[in-house]
């Protein structure tokens, strides 16, 4: 007897059969139903894994084991009249052939017919089409999809009767995002990216598409004296699916209470899982409601980004600390402001209490990321403290790993210390975490002109203008571009939108590189006479253009007594070109503590 034969008269052949077939049908109904019911990805795959290992045990039991008309019974025991009439055993045959047909046809009609259709008429959804889409909108390439563990916060709409409560469902809008941020699991968009679509006509797909996320977090907020009501929804952006919503009808004062329950409930209809000692906190709150007011107020002045508005911000959180004298959050984002605006007036004094305010900040809340952010930029900005600053910073990304502002900060430190691949990695973090935050391809674009990747840098600088049109220091870095790759006339045009204190200093260089010698002195002195304190190293950046390395000399020594920012750019400044090659060069990066 062959071994073929012994094959067809132990059921081993019919066995395979009928265990492809039942496989076959297993992993279609697999595949169909739990999706709907958002299982794992990795449960239809375990299934396909579990039904290919029990393939092969299967055939030996059917070697060793028949199916007779008294029951299971091993091979050897089994009588001729006991085993299942050869009518019966052709029937179970053709049926596993017909199944087998079937089988096969619906494959090759869904894959070569069905699927390209679907294709045809569904260009939008494919993975070709996110990927063209997310580029175009943030300028980096996006995954095949978003993952399901991100989220963007939209900011939620103001349902009240005065308009100027805006800042509060904003407040709250940020608050709910910063609570998600804190789960190392889940990627939220920060408030840059995530808030610029206030007002558009854009529906959730749009957005997400463009934030590279997979779900979205919408609402509105009702305030009529103490009474709140705030109404909530999660939607899935693939299908615009409702996952979780809800109304909530509180008192004020239960503000944070509803931030809790909300961010708690979105976590759970994502299913991010906790780890087992994670707790989500907001740090950000005070005990005293009107105080809590103040510093939503002030974030809402701080995210205009005009120096007035700077200012406004810098008293709101005065009043904020003056009703809650331990509002740790108040302090750390006061010296944040309070370092900006000294560092552009050259406030020695404001510097100083700046540093003052994020050390109580920190001391109050030093589980805080806030504060730590906030000491590392006066660290980079004016107090040239670059091992502090790192230490600032690796702890903020410790105690938050989702916030943007602690990459760009890190991106920046590296910057500062000559370490370039390193600061494009953390600004490409920023980025990912908020694509439309203008400041952060600013800084992309400013370290390709540092490398001299200009093509690269003009993107990068094309976007931020694209995100902030009126970005003064964006328009002066896409002039110093175009002066670098030969096109003067173009960088002019670009010196002259960038705004008071950058447009003189960037006109003085273009005029010289134009063999205009009276326009180029007459914009100089310009700038000499109107911000010799605040702008002195953009007259640094005028005199090294020009190749009178005296003055240049002269005024980066001013520009160190006065702790200007902008000398965090020496090493990696191509206007400064032909300082590096003089003797004095080396010792004053010495001086301010730098690898020279």
């Amino acid at each position: 007897m062959s071994f073929f034969t012994e094959l067809k008269r132990r059921n081993v052949i019919r066995m395979a059969g009928l265990y492809l077939v039942a496989a076959w049908l297993l992993t279609q109904v697999a595949g169909t139903v739990l999706p709907m019911f958002d299982a794992p990805a990795w449960l239809p795959r375990s299934v396909v894994i579990l039904l290919a290992l029990g393939f092969v045990p299967a055939l030996i039991f059917a070697w060793v084991f028949e199916l007779t008309t008294q029951g299971l019974k091993r091979d050897a025991e089994v009588d001729l009249e006991q085993s299942i009439a050869p009518q019966t055993a052709r029937r179970m045959d053709r049926t596993i052939i017909v199944v087998l047909m079937c089988a096969l046809v619906y494959f090759g009609v869904d894959k070569f017919v069905l699927a390209p259709q679907r294709d045809a008429r569904k260009p939008a959804d494919s993975n070709a089409a996110v990927q063209a889409s997310a580029k175009a909108e943030t300028g980096v390439p996006a995954p095949g999809h978003a993952s399901d563990a991100s989220i963007a916060v939209l900011p939620f709409v103001n349902m009240s009767s005065d308009k100027e409560q805006e800042y509060f469902s904003d407040g709250l809008s940020e608050e709910l995002l910063n609570l998600l941020a804190q789960l190392p699991q889940l990627r939220v968009i920060a408030r840059t990216s995530s808030f610029s679509f206030r007002g558009k006509e854009a529906d959730v797909a749009t957005i997400a598409k463009a934030l590279n996320v997979a779900n979205v977090l919408e609402g509105s907020v009702r305030k009529s004296g103490n009474t709140l009501r705030i109404t909530a929804q999660l939607i899935r952006a693939i299908d615009s699916s409702h996952l979780w919503s809800q109304t909530y009808d509180r008192e004020l004062t239960d503000v944070f209470k509803v931030q809790d329950e909300i961010a708690s409930e979105v976590v759970a209809a994502l299913k991010v899982r906790l780890l087992s000692n994670q707790v989500i906190t907001n740090s950000h709150r005070s005990g005293n409601i009107e105080a809590y007011n103040q510093y939503l107020l002030g974030k809402n002045f701080a995210e205009r980004g005009t120096m007035d508005d700077a200012q406004l911000a810098v008293a709101a959180y005065r009043r904020a600390i003056a009703l809650d004298p331990q509002y740790g959050a108040a302090y750390a984002a006061l010296a944040r402001l309070e370092g900006f605006v000294a560092d552009r007036l050259g406030d020695s004094a404001g510097m100083d209490q700046s540093l003052a305010d994020v050390e109580k900040g920190i001391a109050l809340e030093p589980d805080l990321a806030d504060g730590y952010s906030a000491r590392a930029f006066c660290r980079i900005t004016f107090k040239r403290d670059w091992a502090g600053a790192q230490a600032d910073l690796e702890k903020a990304l410790a105690l938050n790993p989702g916030d943007s502002n602690a990459h760009a900060g890190y991106s920046s430190l590296m910057r500062v210390l000559g370490r370039v691949p390193e600061a494009i990695a953390a600004a490409r973090k920023a980025i990912d975490l908020d694509p439309l935050r203008s400041a952060s391809w600013l800084q992309m674009g400013r370290l390709h002109n540092g490398t001299g990747d200009f093509s690269a840098a003009r993107h990068d600088l094309d976007r931020a203008l694209q995100i902030a049109p009126d970005s003064e220091a964006a328009h002066f870095h896409r002039g110093v571009t175009s002066l670098l790759e030969g096109k003067a006339d173009d960088a002019l045009a670009d010196f002259r939108k960038s705004g008071r204190v950058y447009s003189n200093a960037g006109i003085a260089i273009a005029e010289h590189t134009l063999g205009h010698a009276a326009e180029s002195q007459a914009a100089l002195e310009e700038e000499i006479t109107g911000f010799a304190v605040g702008a002195a190293y953009q007259i640094v950046q005028v005199y090294a253009w020009r190749g009178e390395n005296d003055k240049a000399f002269e005024w980066l020594e001013r520009a160190l007594v006065q702790r200007d920012g902008g000398l965090s750019f020496i090493l990696i400044d191509p206007l400064l070109a032909s300082l590096r090659s003089d003797a004095r060069y080396p010792a004053f990066l010495q001086k301010m503590g730098l690898p020279h």
